[in-house]
């Protein structure tokens, strides 16, 4: 970006941070759009597979007990994301490749997120929302006006996500007491701190890439998948431990 200096007055590194500040403020929108067009198809999809009759006996079970369990189709679409994440998703990707697989990633989760229909209230669900969504604004806001480095702590509490994860899986071969209540509280402090780091991110991969605007299009969409995951699970975390069940 040019700078034009004048000679007796210095208005060009105001106008520079206008342009920079207003640019960023361009790229956050849509970034932020994306998100929200992302989770309102999850939404629908979700509902969709949670009381439509015809694909909610093809996604799920009822298991003993009342507990709900996917199917082999639904451990495939639950699964499905992941996949895409490790061995679909480069750096080097197009706009369109990146646009393709956020897109085919939300609505995947969003397909296999019915259980939560068939297995919580819809008025909790709604409050958990809320919740969520205030808490995730917050979250959001701290990341893009700190003007601390959070890189140090996002190293960190990816640390902590790789334990939960360690965690889960114990706790499904060898149940302990207070295990699930524990994970659910660290799962939405790590969620809740991962915001804050992937919206600072965010502001540096706009600084980085400048005006590629092939490059930045690329951004909004991994930036977007970011923010969504972080959304998604911490709203996931939150109705484990607040929601009602049905």
């Amino acid at each position: 970006m040019s700078d034009f200096d004048r000679g007796s007055t210095r208005p060009a590194p105001a106008i520079v941070d206008m342009a920079v500040d207003a640019g960023l403020r361009s790229f956050m929108l849509g970034v932020y759009n994306k998100m929200a067009m992302g989770l309102v198809l999850s939404a629908a999809l979700a509902f969709l597979t949670g009381t439509y009759p015809p694909v909610r006996d093809l996604m799920f079970t009822m298991q003993p007990g009342g507990r709900i369990g996917f199917s082999l189709i639904g451990w495939v679409v639950a699964l499905a994301p992941l996949a895409i994440i490790l061995f679909g998703m480069r750096r080097n990707a197009s706009p369109r490749t990146a646009s393709i697989s956020y897109w085919a990633i939300v609505s995947l989760i969003g397909a296999s997120l019915g259980t939560i229909v068939l297995r919580y209230t819809g008025s909790s669900i709604f409050s958990t929302l809320l919740i969520t969504a205030t808490s995730f604004g917050v979250l959001s806001l701290v990341g893009y006006t700190t003007k601390k480095d959070l890189s140090g702590f996002g190293s960190f509490l990816i640390m902590g996500l790789w334990g939960i994860i360690a965690a889960m899986v114990v706790g499904m071969f060898f149940p302990m007491p207070g295990l699930g209540l524990i994970i659910n509280v660290l799962g939405v402090l790590i969620f809740a701190g991962l915001t804050a780091v992937d919206t600072q991110k965010l502001k540096m991969i706009y600084y980085q890439v400048g005006g590629d605007q092939a490059a930045m299009s690329v951004a909004t969409s991994y930036g977007a998948l970011n923010l969504y995951l972080d959304f998604i699970n911490l709203f996931q975390f939150l109705l484990s431990m607040l929601g009602g069940r049905r």
